[in-house]
């Protein structure tokens, strides 16, 4: 006989885990559990690639929340198990081990696994992900035994993660195939910042770099063979290029979606009694133009889980959080508010070269998003023109002895 419980929530990361907490805080006295694919109790992501990696915090200091915490709610944890598939008709899940679980609604808050490569040689010991505590802890494991690190992946992991192994002393070499490290999320300034910045601390960064394959020597990988026949040598190699979103159960169900499930302004699916959070959800978003995008973030899996445990409890708020995003990498650390996704102009406040600046980000005029390097205050003062989507004069935005609180009051009472 299988176990039923009221609400199943699919996913241990910060989706999940802020799920089941909104869940009591909103005095559900139903039955709860979170399947989760790891052993681990829910804990913090971020810190994978920056505190954890770098020794700075312990794992007990990165759990969202202690064991005790989840057994005096009563929140019963199915861990170390997949769903394999979804049945939406009868509401009851099959595990991969052939269990099955009942459920009255189910919040789907799965994620994704990290997109590897598939040339030769990519199943070789040494090639890592940075996607949980396992990757990383095998990581940790092989460093003392590592030199050479080859980073395959200009984005925030593998930018972060070059930056923890250059503390450890290592060589570095970061490959990225577009002409721009940061390409798909920031602007051109903070891309060369940043490549200038990692040059700084001895890495060296590859654009418009095209790999071959892997190269190894029983079973261990011991180089990256690039495209003009080059080796660079490597007893380790992170890949950081994205995620698939962990959605083939609800798609083999008829769930809609592609590239990650469909959901609503409630996070909703379009399967009864299911909805779906965080980094696997494809939703409207205004902060984009409207598109229906992913937004892997903490603050979306956050945001979202709330929206979803409101519409269970009978209050409809429709989702409509402002993207917010950090990044900590050396002594800097870049704070983002909204999504510069389509913008046509950019402002530069402040100097790069005193490593505290902000670039904004305009489209038709607008301020749509920020990104800030050690300027908090921007960070903090920006997000009110970015909700409003207020037009401040350009040369104004740059004048950086004027506060942004300053500006959106103006712009406001305008």
């Amino acid at each position: 006989m299988s176990d039923r419980f009221d609400i199943v929530i699919v996913g241990g990361g910060h989706g999940g885990a802020q799920a089941a907490i909104a869940l009591r805080q909103e005095k559900f006295e139903g039955s709860i559990a979170i399947i989760g694919d790891e052993q681990e109790l829910p804990y913090e992501r971020p810190p994978l690639s920056k505190e954890y990696f770098s020794g700075e915090k312990t794992f007990d200091r990165i759990l969202i929340r202690p064991a005790a915490f989840w057994e005096e709610r009563s929140v019963t944890m199915l861990l170390g198990h997949r769903v394999a598939s979804v049945d939406p008709v009868a509401h009851v899940l099959t595990l991969t081990d052939g269990r099955t679980v009942g459920y009255g609604r189910m919040i789907w808050a799965a994620g994704g696994d990290p997109r590897m490569l598939s040339c030769e040689g990519h199943d070789l010991a040494g090639i890592h992900a940075v996607r949980t505590r396992a990757h990383v802890d095998q990581m940790m494991e092989e460093l003392d035994d590592v030199r050479n690190v080859v980073v395959i992946g200009g984005g925030y992991i593998g930018l972060e993660a070059a930056a923890v192994l250059r503390k450890f002393g290592k060589d570095v070499t970061l490959l990225e195939a577009l002409d721009r490290v940061l390409a798909r999320v920031a602007g051109e300034e903070l891309s060369r910042f940043y490549e200038a910045e990692h040059r700084a601390h001895g890495v060296d960064v590859r654009l418009g770099a095209r790999m071959s394959h892997f190269e190894g020597e029983d079973g261990h990988v011991t180089g990256v063979r690039m495209a003009d026949g080059s080796v660079l040598p490597a007893q380790m190699v992170i890949v950081g290029i994205g995620i698939i979103p962990s959605v083939g159960p609800l798609l083999e169900a008829g769930a809609k979606g592609a590239n990650g499930v469909e959901v609503d302004s409630l996070c909703r699916t379009s399967l009864p009694d299911i909805y779906a959070i965080g980094d696997c959800a494809l939703h409207a978003n205004r902060y984009a133009d409207g598109a229906e995008i992913r937004l892997e973030s903490v603050q979306n899996a956050n945001d979202q889980a709330k929206v979803a445990t409101k519409s269970i409890m009978g209050t409809e708020e429709a989702y409509d959080a402002v993207p917010w995003f950090w990044s900590n990498q050396y002594d800097l650390r870049l704070q983002t508010v909204g999504l510069s996704t389509g913008f046509d102009r950019t402002v530069l406040r402040g100097d790069p070269a005193t490593r505290s600046f902000s670039l904004i980000y305009l489209r038709g005029g607008k301020v749509i998003a920020l990104d800030c390097v050690n300027a908090v205050k921007d960070y903090v003062q920006g997000k009110a023109l970015v909700v409003g989507g207020l037009a401040i004069d350009p040369e104004r935005l740059a004048d950086a002895s004027v506060p942004l609180k300053q500006m959106a009051a103006e712009a406001a009472a305008a």
